[in-house]
């Protein structure tokens, strides 16, 4: 016969809070990652501490662009843009141009548990831990030469922003400010530079620029906003309007005192007005303001 069982609830244990969150522990000892409460905690979005959770979880090499981080999560590249940009700003990201071996010049992503932890340093690499047979060292062994470290880009290199023209990336920089989602790289500034700089030297002006690259974008940008950029700008340039000339008006003449009557009347020259040249005995005008014509 089976023994009896009880439908009552269990009791709570002593001292247990009467609401909120019980947390149920479970020691870890691998595939863990240890988050420091001001960050947990932080005020804010939710993405922002997803986001920052998920790169404390990842080993070091592992990428953290924008288009790395779309594949993950759910959410498009404006909140993870958001997100990079808000942890960037607290000071738990920091993103510094480095110069690697054989001159490549690469962008290196240090993410801190605590803000403001220092400068960062390079991570020395790890050697690999002899086993139980090969614990004794020969007497006699080669130096090891580390091998060449992969290039960071395997397409072609990119121009160097500092020869594009100031002005096109200017242009380029501050199309972020009309829309937010256009956020661009320095090597994506440095490549669509060229041709902003082509449609200004057709005499298109900056707004006019910024104008046709902004106005009837998709709600939804399903590639990198470069692409689109691109696009917009292999096409031809918008033609310049005509200048405008205003339409010439006649010149005023100036008001002169008829020296018959003592009206005021326009003329070029001094002399009678019209009434006083008509009527007999009046004084008559110089000979050189008989064809002008007045009005009183």
């Amino acid at each position: 016969m089976a023994g009896p069982q009880s439908n009552a609830p269990t009791r709570a244990d002593a001292g247990a809070p009467t609401s909120g969150v019980i947390h149920v522990r479970t020691r870890l000892t691998a595939d863990f990652t240890v988050i420091a409460n001001d960050l947990a905690q932080r005020r804010g979005s939710a993405v922002t501490i997803g986001v920052a959770a998920y790169i404390s979880s990842l080993p070091d090499g592992t990428p953290v662009s924008i288009a790395a981080l779309c594949e993950h999560f759910t959410e498009g590249e404006i909140l993870i843009s958001r997100a990079l940009r808000e942890l960037e700003s607290a000071g738990y990201l920091k993103r510094r141009r480095e110069r690697g071996p054989g001159g490549i010049i690469r962008t290196r992503t240090y993410f801190y548990d605590v803000p403001g932890g220092g400068a960062p340093t390079p991570p020395r690499p790890r050697r690999p831990r002899p086993s139980t047979a090969q614990e004794a060292p020969a007497a006699h062994t080669a130096p090891q030469t580390p091998e060449p470290e992969a290039a960071a880009d395997t397409g072609p290199a990119a121009p160097p922003l500092a020869e594009a023209d100031e002005q096109a990336v200017a242009i380029l920089a501050s199309l972020r400010i009309v829309d937010p989602r256009l956020v661009l790289s320095r090597r994506e500034a440095a490549e669509l530079a060229p041709a902003v700089s082509q449609w200004l030297a057709t005499g298109v002006g900056p707004a006019q620029i910024t104008r046709a690259l902004t106005t009837r974008l998709p709600d939804r940008l399903l590639t990198r906003p470069a692409r689109i950029l691109a696009f917009r700008l292999g096409e031809p340039p918008l033609p310049v309007p005509a200048a405008v000339v205003p339409p010439s008006t006649p010149p005023v003449l100036p008001w002169r005192t008829c020296k018959g009557c003592g009206r005021a009347f326009r003329s070029a020259n001094s002399g009678p007005c019209r009434d006083c040249r008509a009527t007999p005995g009046a004084p008559t005008a110089d000979p050189s303001s008989e064809d002008l014509r007045t009005a009183c």
